[in-house]
């Protein structure tokens, strides 16, 4: 939200602007409807794999996240599968 170069673009548009050679396996993304809902849930984009199920979740679970993606202790699609069906951002 703070660089006004990546304001209003949509996923596609967003994952077309990230580099070649960009070294992490995801994206955290604080887009408006992380800003306009109470929890603040941040959209969590995988640029690697076939199925890139994209997730959301609360900021007090972000940190977790990117430590067990960033040593591979999870898989992205761990992560998104625990998002449980009422679309709850809470992952644990």
């Amino acid at each position: 939200m703070e660089d006004e170069a990546f304001r209003k673009l949509g996923t596609e548009e967003l994952l077309a602007r990230v580099p070649s050679d960009y070294n992490h396996s995801f994206l955290f993304v604080v887009d408006s409807t992380a800003i306009s809902h109470p929890e603040f849930p941040i959209l969590v984009i995988s640029l690697r794999g076939v199925d890139r199920r994209n997730f959301r979740a609360i900021p007090t679970t972000i940190q977790a996240i990117e430590n067990s993606l960033s040593i591979s202790n999870m898989d992205f699609f761990e992560f998104a599968a625990a998002v449980d069906e009422e679309e709850s951002f809470e992952v644990s």
